[in-house]
């Protein structure tokens, strides 16, 4: 005779499951917020570190990813704001790398301003930043274990420091970047076109008269610069997203330039499920370049 379970045992059996798997969630990565000193700009800045669950009982050195947040963001958005909230650890754990997503103000696109000292978040992240994070924690200490990657300002940071800083980082995802700003470019209200370009005067002091009036400072102005660089590229933005057409720009000038690139659009605006759907993406792409570099922890 066949033996049948209880449906009040299979209840229990359920809620065991649900309780062994949270109980499990609670030993996955880790969340540190650490306090940067800045010399370049005489101010202390916050950076948040996800930790891997195996990193304590490991002896590896850990690949890193800095995480770059958008314009009027700050160091938490990237822990806060996906619709997965648990986003980072799952990738932190499941690719055994360390994330850290650090503060960079609410608009300075991570460059150094050559006319306001207390925006030089250029030497912050390429400088600074990495020798608290190599200091601190067990990390893979040369480019070939360094990636970065952000949205938005931060797609701008991570295209615009890797092309100046080639010998730090070995690969960049940008996801909806403005990779030109020059905010006539930008499909958005002609009020916040003159405030972003205000700030951009302040920044950078007066625009030059031509196409690219920051060429220096602006992916679309350093594609000569980005094709010399041995830096793996991944520029991922939404078709509905306001600044799919300075993505579509680079891409046409790295395509005529001959400069090898990943380059993606899908359904999507400038959003944070768009963005928490593209990041996995993203880490993919630079697992698979940290394995190819043979620093990626087994």
């Amino acid at each position: 005779m066949p033996f049948t379970i209880p449906r009040t045992w299979l209840i229990l059996f359920c809620i065991s499951l649900c309780w062994t798997g949270s109980s499990e969630t609670s030993f996955a990565a880790q969340v540190d917020t650490l306090e940067i000193t800045s010399s370049s700009m005489q101010k202390k800045i916050k950076a948040a570190v996800v930790v891997p669950a195996g990193y304590k009982k490991s002896k590896n050195r850990y690949p890193v990813l800095y995480l770059l947040h958008g314009g009027t963001g700050s160091y938490r958005d990237w822990l806060s704001k996906t619709p997965d909230k648990a986003l980072l650890h799952r990738l932190a754990d499941e690719y055994k790398i360390l994330i850290v997503t650090p503060d960079a103000g609410p608009t300075s696109y991570y460059f150094d301003s050559p006319t306001d000292k207390s925006s030089q978040y250029e030497t912050f992240i390429s400088k600074e930043l990495i020798e608290k994070i190599d200091g601190t924690y067990r990390t893979v200490r040369d480019r070939n274990g360094r990636v970065i990657a952000g949205l938005s300002m931060g797609g701008h940071g991570a295209v615009y420091i890797t092309t100046k800083h080639p010998d730090v980082f070995c690969a960049a995802g940008s996801m909806s970047g403005v990779m030109d700003i020059n905010t006539a470019t930008w499909k958005v209200p002609a009020e916040f076109a003159e405030l972003r370009a205000q700030n951009f005067a302040r920044l950078l002091g007066p625009p030059q008269d031509q196409p690219h009036p920051y060429p220096a400072y602006t992916a679309v102005g350093l594609t000569d610069q980005i094709k010399a660089n041995d830096v793996r590229l991944m520029i991922d933005c939404g078709v509905d997203d306001f600044l799919i057409e300075t993505n579509r720009e680079l891409h046409r000038l790295l395509l005529a330039n001959e400069t090898p690139h990943v380059y993606i659009e899908r359904p999507g605006a400038h959003t944070w499920e768009y963005w928490g759907n593209a990041l996995p993406y993203h880490v993919l792409f630079l697992h698979d370049v940290l394995k190819d570099n043979g620093v990626a922890v087994p």
